[in-house]
């Protein structure tokens, strides 16, 4: 049977006003039986970094043993589902965010030195230096080409990266993870209808912007007649796969109204407009357009803030109504760590509903949970004492071959820094470094050899 080579390019997009759609991956776009990681159309191993703040509840966090026939712990048990494709970490050393001697309090003004690995510089004016954070190392190597070399989320307002946040720090340091250069802070947003406007809009003018929100529609049907001349040019798989996707953006386009019309109703000066008052619903839906940018190869990382530092947030979805912050603070009460842990264990199973998203999300040769890397981690361990050691971490996804999952790694509390974690995850995006930050400011002192 003679193969034709012709196919659809992978960098396609259906624009019409005020409405770019990149498409998925179709098995049009690879050329006729060529695998697809001989071909320019192989999926590029996306990277997400997600920070909480105030470590983990004691004794709540680690598997009793270590290696591949560990047992999942309370906080990890949502992640049981996925074991294949999870790294458990325990004991490494956040020195980074630890304080020099000293000095007390800044440590819960220093979340961006999480993907860093260095101490931020203690300063509230223009002179801030932090240092240039992973996921902007690997958007610079695999994101020049998509439409968002990188999307930054967050779920609390940040208000802004200026101005003192506490102990001499600059807000930059709190409000943000990700930072492109050492003194370059990137904004987080935290408004999902503007970030779907970022990862479906063409720019356009502010009215158009405003004009589409106000649509009772989708984006999508501005696009009705494209979208018929694609369906025609593609196979049955392909016109399943991109009907799917399509739903899927409709959707999420349906749950951003609510969130509007809620705004309308009850307007609140605590909660920006369009924003869910909802914790549960906020967090799903940063995550079903991280899900949606990862497929239509709008953007290969993204960053997410759970929440700002010394938060006071409560989680009534979790089973508790303590205080974030509050409740890290647990004066060793036993009862209280168990309520601690309750929010640990549900923050969790948020980022359990972003893996799943992944998994179930086919692409090329497997799924896009396969083609990813999350890292997932604190930059404390016992926030009730301010500890920077024993911080939880995990890895979750394939990295494209490059990460074996199905293993609890645990180092020498107080010895391992989290520089080192981050130096292997560069070099699955083949960024060799020689280190990250520097040893005096809690930077890298090697790699973890059995990564």
């Amino acid at each position: 049977m003679f193969l034709a080579k012709k196919h659809i390019p992978r960098r396609t997009f259906l624009r019409s006003a005020g409405v770019t759609l990149a498409l998925p991956l179709l098995e049009s776009m690879l050329p006729a039986s060529t695998p697809s990681a001989q071909t320019a159309a192989r999926p590029k191993t996306r990277f997400t970094g997600i920070f909480v703040p105030h470590g983990a509840a004691p004794g709540y966090w680690s598997p009793e043993t270590t290696g591949a026939d560990f047992a999942f712990s309370p906080i990890t048990k949502p992640l049981e589902p996925f074991r294949d494709r999870v790294v458990i970490l325990s004991g490494l050393y956040a020195k980074s965010s630890e304080q020099p001697a000293g000095e007390s309090g800044g440590d819960h003004s220093v979340s961006a030195a999480f993907m860093a690995a260095n101490r931020p510089k203690k300063s509230a004016a223009s002179d801030i230096y932090l240092g240039k954070t992973i996921d902007q190392y690997i958007a610079d190597k695999i994101g020049q080409d998509t439409l968002l070399p990188s999307l930054q989320l967050a779920i609390e307002d940040p208000a802004g990266n200026t101005g003192m946040c506490g102990w001499g720090y600059s807000c930059a340091y709190v409000n943000t993870i990700s930072w492109s250069t050492p003194n370059t802070p990137l904004p987080m947003e935290i408004n999902p209808q503007i970030a779907f406007e970022r990862l479906f809009g063409d720019g356009g003018t502010p009215e158009e912007r405003q004009a589409q929100r106000l649509r009772d529609g989708s984006i999508l049907d501005s696009l009705t007649r494209k979208l018929s001349r694609l369906q025609a040019r593609v196979g049955p798989a392909d016109r399943y796969r991109v009907d799917e996707y399509l739903e899927d953006i409709r959707e999420t386009e349906r749950r951003l109204k609510i969130a509007r019309d809620a705004s309308v109703k009850a307007v609140s000066t605590t909660v920006p407009f369009g924003v869910p008052e909802s914790f549960d619903e906020h967090i799903k839906l940063m995550f079903d357009l991280q899900a949606l940018a990862f497929r239509g190869d709008v953007t290969r990382v993204s960053t997410l803030l759970y929440a700002r530092d010394v938060s006071g947030r409560s989680y009534p979805d979790s089973g508790t109504t303590a205080a974030f912050h509050g409740a890290s603070h647990h004066g060793e009460d036993p009862k209280r760590i168990a309520d601690y842990a309750k929010i640990n264990i549900y923050h969790v199973k948020c980022l359990a509903y972003f893996v799943e998203k992944l998994r179930s999300t086919p692409e090329a040769d497997g799924t896009l949970l396969d083609h990813c890397l999350i890292l997932y981690g604190s930059n404390m361990g016992d926030s009730n004492q301010h500890q920077h050691y024993d911080c939880p971490h995990v890895l979750l996804g394939g990295a494209s071959g490059k990460l074996k999952g199905g293993r609890h790694l645990e180092y020498p509390t107080r010895s391992i820094s989290t520089g080192n974690l981050l130096l292997n995850i560069l070099d699955m995006y083949d960024i060799h470094l020689d280190s990250i930050g520097t040893p005096e400011r809690g930077g890298s002192t090697g790699r973890l050899s059995d990564l």
